[in-house]
């Protein structure tokens, strides 16, 4: 008998969300009475996902415990480790406390929106290319800009994405190109290479392509206080379809 497959999600709290100008980190602010973090969570806690582990800061792992985990009942939460100065360096943490999976979903705990629907699409495009992300063709123009600000550049739209989360890969592939990370990060700093995502992890230290995916234009990340005032009005629009 095939041995089933097994996935793991990797959820970063451990920003301290400085844009959100608010003594509360923008993953335990309120939407709808519950913390940010509560609706990623609870969408993964309800799907296919077999373990989550939790990346916080340091000081905040004994009150996830306490206040998000263990009061709501997210009982795949199996982990709660300490993030690092990066976001790298958390994504790291997360995946050297786990073993034995076959897929890793790794998603910021600040896009409180992420669906169902999200997670299958990207279930079944990582059993396929190994490597995935979810994503959302861009509305707007975009401007290349040189360094005194005037536009440099005007790439075709039709080629341009807004890459969300979650991003997903095959754990041996994903455990692999954080291990060279971790190895190469003074020579890649050096150089002015900034990692902004996981899939450029993969792309740069394993030459890997990494596959678009549908995401979800409701699917935005927790930045500013706008953001805030936009998902509750995402998430009372999904309550009344629920009714």
């Amino acid at each position: 008998m095939d041995k089933r497959e097994r996935t793991l999600a990797v959820l970063l709290a451990a920003g301290s969300g400085k844009r959100m100008e608010s003594k509360t980190k923008k993953q335990y602010m309120l939407i709808g009475g519950k913390p940010v973090i509560y609706y990623s969570l609870k969408t993964f806690q309800e799907s296919f996902i077999d373990e989550i582990v939790l990346v916080v800061s340091p000081k905040d792992v004994e009150f996830c415990r306490k206040e998000i985990v263990e009061k709501y009942g997210f009982d795949k939460v199996r982990r709660i480790v300490e993030g690092g100065k990066e976001r790298y360096h958390s994504v790291a943490a997360g995946l050297n406390s786990a073993s034995d999976f076959d897929y890793v979903f790794i998603h910021d705990g600040a896009r409180p929106m992420v669906s169902a629907e999200i997670l299958e699409r990207t279930l079944a495009a990582v059993r396929e290319w190994g490597a995935c992300v979810a994503g959302v063709p861009v509305k707007d123009t975009i401007k290349i800009a040189d360094e005194e600000g005037m536009i440099a550049a005007t790439p075709n739209r039709n080629f341009m994405w807004s890459v969300q989360t979650p991003q997903v890969f095959s754990y041996p592939l994903i455990k692999e190109a954080y291990a060279g990370l971790l190895e190469k990060e003074k020579e890649l700093l050096d150089a002015g290479v900034a990692v902004t995502d996981d899939a450029m992890v993969v792309e740069t230290l394993t030459g890997r392509p990494v596959k678009l995916v549908e995401g979800s234009y409701k699917n935005i990340k927790i930045t500013t206080p706008e953001d805030i005032q936009t998902a509750e009005i995402f998430l009372k629009n999904s309550e009344r379809k629920s009714l």
